[in-house]
């Protein structure tokens, strides 16, 4: 017997430990071909540093939903488990390990005996977050776990390097990148957060004041951002149609100035005409260069006067407009963000902020400080290091990106790959389109080193192995030459780009590679489209000349349930591992697959999950009930010959259901598909079919309750087929119980055959007892309009009924009576006086409610639901047609008020309905 109560924490560690010890979830168990085909999903792996957030736990539901759902298909399914080295993150963890320690730290332990302690760290440390992905009831198969720096992995990260640099498609350059100060690397885009910052301090030269240097230095020293500061430069002579010996100029960062190569001013802006016209030049205060104003469409007239300083080596746009004028790359900081020898003697050596002060007051002491205002603006930030991130030029290595992005464009516009939803298309092709080279270079110990090794002048090889590069620089030199490895790691993102094949045996021609690739389906997040879905595409067209999946799904945000993106200073962060354990997995899970409508983000609230749990128990209370009533399986159990109307009518919506979870899971509508689960199983078979089946159960009709209990058994096993990808733990442990007893069943629910149901719907039971339901739902909603109280009993009066519903009424006026607790039931030509009437579809009902309610104080209390419904409303129409709250408020306030002004017109159109039943009934 099932326990009385569904407990989650007991159930779900012995249902994983039973699918493991099955080896479930191994692929290669279904043959393939045909209506079995390889069905493959790459998880996008992550950082072996990592927790399971929210994030994960949606991203991977959704997964494991779709390959729950195609291995009970019968098709050969693969989900490729694995882990991200993270390496960033993973030093820092080793780094902090050593601190808190207190050992020496990684430059005094030297590079070898770092990377141990970082393996020794993995080793330990690093399964976290698959442990955590098991809980969720991810069905990997995880004999298959793959790391982006096993050996395997390594292998093929060095021959996509050497082919690529072969090929001309990897190179080194100098060029601006996201330098971190504090980490002393290159970051990717990715790792970058942007700051709001908005400063307090203001003065003008035209006001009179004197410039009071302590003040703005105390106010930069709670945060050096926020402050435009607007300096004129003086013109190297006088030139004719412009009324100014200088020219002004505002930057957010003054200590950059220092690396000016250039003035830029709109080409239509007449203001400068005659400075373009003449060919004019600025002497860049401080420094005494010569620079040239020249005329670029970067420059926005609307914007402060119009003339931008170029500082080519300190800011993105500056170094492409640099490029269309020639002019020099001067880099004035170091790798710590400290001045460096290229700006003038007075500054070497200073803190960038630090210089920036300095820098101020000396153009002050100038007389060339025109303004500081307060000004709002984003600043780049190290996700991980806090600290502000610098565009510096260096020498990195990079991908040719534009040369790969040829194909990878060309896929999706065929079709070859689909993105879902559709308009994600266009987010791809915008940066498809506008690619820049991948930097691939990252100063970090922990990581894929570059298989590079520089000679004695410089000049560098790049082969597999250090022994090939000898060869080739002993060929080079004609001699035997010392060679220095590259010390830089490759970028995080160029081994995940090879994950849909690397993790399959690439560059060794495997069974694997020939059967899984390329993959059925990529689920992942829209934030990493460029930085991942767009790379494996290149490398996938490159290496493997195919696409390495077939449909992208790009699934939504998990907000907090006002809107809001989930962060730990906001304090609204959920922690799935939390919900877990308070509600289950499978509660959860189906959570986050009922809110995963395409394109929407998911506002996720705590009494969501809580709901699902309660439908968790409903269908264990179902399952007892049919237990205790000896609905079990029967074997040879044929539904098309069931004779009764309500088995006949489950069956039929059994089929209708199967085949509506069916469709929406083929097309990704996750959310259509558990809502079709849901109202059926808490619906249709809870509420309606176990209430309307009692009697028959208890009664002495053997064939009938022989049948029923056959039915129940049937319709039971579907269901848990159906809900088994989304609920997988509480479905299997059913599974195992709903048989005769003492007998175990032949295969574990998750490699059971999904529904494959046809030819079950009859018309007429269908028909018949979705009236019933139709008509008992109408008549208990009048019954709780009207106050009427629950143990009432009332007459039911059938309107001008014709042979057909007379029919049905009798067939089933026991129900009738029971359900919708009606005494009498007659039949009218005409609804009598002081009856509400109750429309269900063609039948027209009455219920005389005279003597059983109040009517007159009815219709005073509904009409004063009305009236303050309508004022609530009238308020919340004002706030919404009020342009100050639509511009000022947050989006999430915006769409509270929307939400509430629909509840507050549902409300009133409710009870201006009941009140209209009364009178009529009147």
């Amino acid at each position: 017997m099932l326990e009385k109560t569904f407990r989650p924490a007991d159930i779900e560690p012995r249902i994983n430990s039973e699918w493991e010890k099955a080896n479930a979830f191994k692929a290669g168990r279904a043959p393939s071909g045909g209506k079995n085909a390889a069905y493959s999903i790459v998880i996008p792996p992550p950082n072996v540093t990592g927790s399971l957030h929210m994030g994960h736990a949606l991203n991977n539901t959704l997964q494991d939903i779709l390959v729950r759902f195609e291995r009970m298909r019968g098709r050969d399914t693969l989900w490729q488990p694995g882990t991200d080295h993270a390496g960033i993150a993973t030093q820092m963890v080793v780094e902090r390990q050593l601190t808190a320690n207190k050992e020496p730290s990684r430059r005094e332990l030297g590079r070898e005996e770092f990377l141990k302690r970082v393996w020794t760290w993995k080793e330990e440390s690093g399964g976290t977050i698959v442990t955590q992905l098991k809980r969720l009831g991810a069905s990997c198969d995880w004999s298959r776990e793959r790391f982006t720096m096993d050996e395997g992995l390594s292998k093929a990260v060095v021959k996509v390097f050497v082919q690529l640099y072969n090929e001309g498609l990897i190179y080194k350059d100098k060029r601006l990148v996201n330098w971190d100060p504090k980490f002393q690397t290159a970051i990717s885009d990715l790792e970058v957060v942007q700051v709001e910052a908005r400063g307090k301090f203001m003065w003008s030269k035209d006001s009179g004041e004197p410039f009071d240097a302590a003040a703005l230095a105390k106010v930069l020293a709670k945060d050096p951002s926020g402050h435009m500061y607007h300096f004129r430069y003086p013109l190297t002579k006088k030139v004719p149609g412009y009324d100014k010996d200088y020219i002004v100029v505002a930057t957010t960062r003054p200590e950059t100035m220092l690396g000016d190569t250039g003035v830029a001013v709109h080409p239509d802006d007449e203001r400068y005409a005659a400075l373009i016209k003449a060919g004019a030049k600025v002497k860049l205060p401080l420094v005494g260069r010569e620079i040239p104003i020249v005329a670029d469409e970067y420059s926005d007239p609307e914007k402060g006067t119009g003339a931008v300083k170029i500082t080519p080596a300190h800011d993105f746009n500056d170094f492409e407009v640099g490029k269309r004028h020639n002019l020099a790359q001067i880099n004035i900081l170091d790798a710590f963000g400290k001045i460096n020898d290229e700006a003038p003697e007075a500054y070497r050596g200073l803190d960038r902020f630090d210089a920036r002060k300095r820098v101020v007051s000396d153009i002050d002491a100038l007389g060339l400080l025109e303004k500081i205002e307060p000004t709002g603006h984003t600043v780049p930030h190290g996700d991980r290091s806090g600290v502000v991130i610098e565009p510096w030029l260096t020498d990195q290595w990079y991908v040719n990106a534009g040369e790969l992005a040829k194909n990878a464009v060309s896929a999706v516009e065929n079709g070859k790959t689909v993105f879902v939803p559709k308009n994600w298309e266009k987010t791809y092709f915008e940066w498809m389109r506008n690619i820049q080279p991948w930097c691939i270079s990252r100063q970090l110990w922990w990581g894929h080193q570059i298989p590079a090794w520089y000679g004695p002048d410089g000049k560098f090889f790049v082969a597999a192995t250090e022994e090939e590069a000898q060869a080739l620089a002993n060929k080079h030199y004609g001699s035997d030459v010392a060679l220095t490895r590259d010390e830089d790691v490759l970028d995080t993102w160029f081994s995940s780009a090879l994950w849909p094949f690397s993790t399959l045996g690439w560059p060794d021609d495997t069974p694997e590679l020939d059967r899984y690739y390329p993959t059925s389906v990529l689920v992942t997040g829209f934030d990493i489209i460029f930085f991942w879905v767009a790379r494996m595409m290149m490398m996938g067209l490159h290496f493997m000349k195919e696409v390495p999946f077939k449909d992208v799904y790009i699934h939504a945000l998990v907000r907090d349930e006002k809107g809001q993106k989930m962060s730990k200073s906001k304090g609204n962060v959920m922690d799935p591992l939390v919900l877990i354990d308070e509600f289950g997995a499978d509660a959860l899970r189906f959570t986050l697959a009922a809110m995963a409508a395409q394109g929407r983000d998911i506002k996720l609230a705590k009494s969501r999950v809580e709901g699902y749990r309660n439908f968790a128990t409903k269908l264990w209370n179902a399952s007892r009930f049919a237990e205790m009533n000896e609905c079990v399986r029967q074997r040879d159990f044929d539904p098309k010959t069931a004779v009764q109307t309500f088995n006949k009518w489950i069956i039929g919506e059994t089929e209708l259901t199967s085949k509506a979870v069916t469709a929406a899971l083929e097309a990704y509508k996750f959310n259509e598909a558990a809502g079709a689960i849901y109202d059926f199983v808490w619906g249709q078979f809870c509420d309606w079919y176990l209430e309307l089946i009692k009697p028959v159960l208890a009664g002495d009709e053997e064939d009938a309750k022989s049948e029923t209990r056959a039915v129940t058994a049937w319709t039971l096993d579907q269901i848990l087929k159906m809900l088994h990808p989304f609920m997988p733990f509480i479905t299997e442990e059913l599974w195992a119980h709903m048989v005769e007893h003492g007998v175990k069943r032949d295969v574990l629910l998750c490699l059971s055959q999904w529904p494959n149901l046809d030819g079950l719907v009859e018309v007429d039971a269908v028909n018949e007892v979705n009236w019933l339901v139709n008509l008992i739902s109408e008549i208990r909603s009048v019954r709780t309009e009207m106050s009427v109280p629950a143990g009432a009993k009332i007459p039911l009066v059938i309107v001008g009924a014709d042979e057909v519903t007379r029919l049905r009424v009798r067939r089933n006026d026991e129900t009738l009576r029971r359900i919708a607790r009606v005494d009498e039931i007659d039949f009218e030509e005409a609804a009598p006086k002081g009856a509400a009437l109750v429309v269900a579809g063609e039948t027209t009902a009455a219920l005389p409610l005279a003597g059983i309610i109040d009517m007159d104080a009815e219709k005073r209390r509904l009409a004063k639901a009305i009236e303050g419904a309508e004022g609530d409303l009238k308020k919340m129409d004002a706030k919404l047609s009020n342009p100050q709250f639509i511009e000022r408020a947050k989006e999430e306030a915006i769409e509270e008020a929307k939400e509430r002004k629909a509840e507050l017109e549902a409300e009133i159109k409710r009870f201006s309905a009941a009140l209209k039943r009364l009178s009529d009934a009147a």
